[in-house]
């Protein structure tokens, strides 16, 4: 495993790839993902990471691989279900939960946390958390019923 990757700019998120079964739809996905959402041309800041060495990785496993130094606000996991549900809903894990006064900052009660995103919503997400614009709850709260975030209505 490359932990170069973890060490871009913390304001570009990496989209790793965990499932190797559906080739055309990682294409589909990162295509999806890369297309500017807004009329003012906003869209994800994101380095995709196509590496078997993360095969079917979880949200758990992959804190476990996270540098120490490393101060990203997300990461997204393309896994089988955001490869093969028709609104390819991508696994956003929480990578950093500011708490005032905790002593290990960074690692508050929601750090790996997850909720699963369209890939239109995205940017919203990562332009937001990365700048601290916004809190993790505010997207998490505003999930539908099977758990996924659709944009605020």
């Amino acid at each position: 495993m490359d932990e170069r990757m973890w060490h871009q700019g913390s304001d570009v998120s990496l989209v790793i790839r965990t499932d190797f079964a559906h080739p055309q739809e990682w294409i589909e996905i990162q295509a999806a993902i890369a297309e500017p959402q807004t009329e003012d041309g906003f869209t994800a800041f994101v380095t995709f990471v196509d590496d078997r060495a993360y095969e079917g990785i979880t949200p758990s496993q992959l804190l476990e691989m996270v540098p120490a130094d490393v101060h990203h606000a997300v990461t997204f996991l393309v896994d089988t279900k955001a490869l093969t549900h028709p609104d390819r809903p991508i696994l956003v894990v929480n990578l950093y939960d500011y708490v005032e006064d905790l002593e290990d900052q960074g690692k508050g009660p929601q750090y790996g946390a997850t909720f699963r995103v369209v890939p239109s919503e995205m940017w919203s997400i990562q332009n937001n958390l990365t700048i601290s614009n916004m809190d993790w709850e505010e997207f998490a709260d505003n999930v539908d019923g099977d758990g996924i975030f659709r944009g605020f209505e």
